[in-house]
C-alpha cells in the first residue's frame, strides 16, 4: 500500500481566517485526507487573515489534489498556490560546473590558457597516459544514456532521461568526490552509441551506462569493454547484483545458511537480473534458477535468445520446468528483478524455513512486503519507505572511485565481489531489519573503493588504506 513520501512533496499557499485554531484546523484537513504534514510557516499575518506556507508528502498527483481541495473545503480558506517541491529542485538543472583554479590575475590565465597550456597539452601528445595526470580525466565520468528504459517508466528518450542522469551525477559527487556529466545520446541505434561513446572516450576516466533498455545493453556493453581502454560499468546490470550480493551475504548470516547449501530463485532476467546471476553463479550455490515470463529458464526451452542460452548454461541444474511457483517450493532465497505482485502469501509459503525475499521491482514489488514478512525472516525492497532498501548508490560511486584511483583500464567480476563484500562488512552486526548500510553511512564509499582498487591492482594492503589521489566523502583527487 503506496504511502506518503517527499517524492510528492508540496507546499500550499493558503489564506485563512485569523484565528488560534487557523494553524490547527489547517493541519488536520491534511491529515484527515490522508497526507503528512512536515512543516508549516507563517508568511503573513494581519488582524484579518493568516498567510501559511503547510508543507506536506502526499501519495501521488491525485492525491495532491484531494489535499489541495481538503484545504479548499475549509471555511474562508483559499489556496492561493502549489508548489510541487520535487520539480522546484530540478528547476534550471541540478549541475554546475566550477572551476578547480583561480583567475586572477595575467599571471593564473597565462598558465591556465595560453601560452602555457600548450606545453601541458605536447606533453600529453607525447605521451597519452599524462591525461590522466593533468587533466579532468583523472576524476570524470560519463554518464550515458539512450532514454530507452528511463527508471521504470519506459522508452522516454534522452531528454526526459536528463533529470535521472543529473540526479547520478550529483550522487557520484556526494558520496565519492566524483565528477560526472550527463552524455544523452539523441539515438538508440547500438552502432550509433557504441561510436559515439568511443568518440567521447579520450575526455573521461570512465563510463556509466544508465537506462539502457536490454537485450540491446549487453551488446552496447560488451563492445565498448572491448574498444575502449578506461572501465565500462552498466549500474542497471552489476550495481544493482553488487548491491544485491552485500545484502545476501549478510541475509544468509541472519538466517545462518551458508549460500553453498542455497536454494535461489532469480525471477527477471532483463539487465538485472542477469547480472544478478552472473555474480551468483561464480559463488557456490546448491542451486541456482532463474524464471523469466515465460516460466523456467531450461537448456530445452524453445526460443532462447543469446542472453537465456547463456543464462540456462549457468543455472537449473536439475532442468527444472515450469512457473514461478513451481521455482518457489523449497527455495531459500527469492530475488526478483521484475514486475508487480507475480506471487503472494500461497506461493511464499511453500519456500523453506528462514526464507529470504528480496522483491525489488519498484515502485510495487513482486509480493507486498507485509505479506512477505509472514513467510519469510528477511525481506528487502527497492523502496525507502522499507527497511532493507536495495540501493544503487551503496556501490557505483565507491566502485568508480576505487576504478579512478587505480587508473584501471577495465572492470572485472573479481572487483564486483570485492565490492559487493566491502558493503557486507560495514554492518557488523546485521538483523532482519538491518543487511545493508545506510546509504548516507560515510564508511561505505571509502570502503567499496578501497575494495575495488585491491582488486585492479592486485595488492591487499590497498584495501585497509586509502590510496594515493583517493578521496574522503565529498573530496577531491590529490594532484
Amino acid at each position: 500500500m503506496p504511502i506518503p513520501g517527499p517524492g510528492y512533496a508540496i507546499t500550499a499557499r493558503v489564506e485563512a481566517p485569523a484565528s488560534a485554531s487557523a494553524a490547527g484546523d489547517l493541519a488536520m484537513a491534511v491529515g484527515r485526507v490522508g497526507g503528512v504534514v512536515t512543516a508549516f510557516d507563517v508568511v503573513e499575518a494581519a488582524a484579518a487573515h493568516v498567510v501559511v506556507d503547510i508543507s506536506c508528502n502526499a501519495v501521488n498527483e491525485t492525491h495532491v489534489n484531494v489535499i489541495t481541495a481538503a484545504l479548499e473545503d475549509l471555511d474562508g480558506v483559499h489556496v492561493r498556490k502549489v508548489s510541487d517541491r520535487t520539480f522546484l529542485m530540478h528547476l534550471g538543472g541540478k549541475l554546475e560546473v566550477q572551476s578547480k583554479v583561480s583567475l586572477r590575475n595575467r599571471d593564473d590565465l597565462s598558465r591556465a590558457y595560453t601560452p602555457g597550456v600548450a606545453r601541458v597539452c605536447r606533453a600529453i601528445a607525447a605521451n597519452p597516459a599524462d591525461a590522466r595526470r593533468l587533466t579532468i580525466k583523472r576524476n570524470t565520468v560519463a554518464v550515458v544514456t539512450d532514454g530507452s528504459a528511463v527508471l521504470g517508466l519506459g522508452n522516454l528518450g534522452a531528454a526526459a532521461a536528463l533529470p535521472v542522469m543529473e540526479g547520478k551525477a550529483a550522487l557520484f559527487k556526494r558520496f565519492a568526490g566524483v565528477d560526472a556529466w550527463p552524455v544523452c545520446l539523441d539515438t538508440q541505434d547500438t552502432e550509433e552509441i557504441i561510436r559515439t561513446v568511443q568518440l567521447i572516450a579520450p575526455a573521461y576516466g570512465g563510463i556509466n551506462l544508465e537506462d539502457i533498455a536490454a537485450p540491446r545493453c549487453f551488446e552496447i556493453e560488451r563492445r565498448l569493454r572491448d574498444l575502449l581502454d578506461i572501465p565500462v560499468f552498466h549500474d542497471d546490470q552489476h550495481g544493482t547484483a553488487v548491491v544485491v550480493l552485500g545484502a545476501l551475504r549478510n541475509a544468509l548470516r541472519v538466517v545462518r545458511k551458508k549460500i553453498a547449501d542455497c536454494r535461489i530463485v532469480v525471477c527477471g532476467t532483463g539487465a538485472a537480473g542477469s547480472a544478478i546471476i552472473r555474480l551468483l553463479a561464480a559463488e557456490p550455490v546448491a542451486d541456482l534458477i532463474a524464471v523469466d515470463i515465460d516460466g523456467i529458464v531450461h537448456r530445452d526451452r524453445p526460443g532462447l535468445d543469446e542472453n537465456l542460452r547463456s543464462i540456462a548454461t549457468r543455472t537449473n541444474t536439475r532442468n527444472l520446468r515450469g512457473v514461478l511457483a513451481d521455482a518457489l517450493v523449497g527455495a531459500d532465497v527469492f530475488i526478483g528483478v521484475s514486475a508487480p505482485n507475480v506471487f503472494g502469501a500461497g506461493e511464499a509459503a511453500t519456500m523453506a524455513e528462514n526464507a529470504i525475499i528480496f522483491a525489488l521491482a519498484n515502485p510495487e514489488p513482486e509480493i507486498d512486503p507485509v505479506v512477505a514478512h509472514q513467510h519469510a525472516t528477511v525481506v528487502a525492497t527497492g523502496r525507502s519507505d522499507y527497511p532493507n532498501q536495495i540501493n544503487n548508490v551503496l556501490a557505483f560511486p565507491g566502485v568508480f572511485r576505487g576504478l579512478l584511483d587505480a587508473q584501471a583500464c577495465e572492470i572485472t567480476d573479481a572487483m564486483l565481489r570485492a565490492a559487493a563484500t566491502a558493503i557486507a562488512e560495514v554492518v557488523t552486526e546485521p538483523n532482519p531489519s538491518f543487511i545493508v548500510p545506510s546509504v548516507f553511512d560515510p564508511a561505505v564509499a571509502p570502503a567499496v573503493a578501497a575494495a575495488v582498487r585491491a582488486a585492479a591492482t592486485g595488492d591487499p594492503a590497498a584495501a585497509g588504506d586509502r590510496p594515493e589521489g583517493g578521496v574522503a566523502m565529498g573530496g577531491a583527487p590529490r594532484t
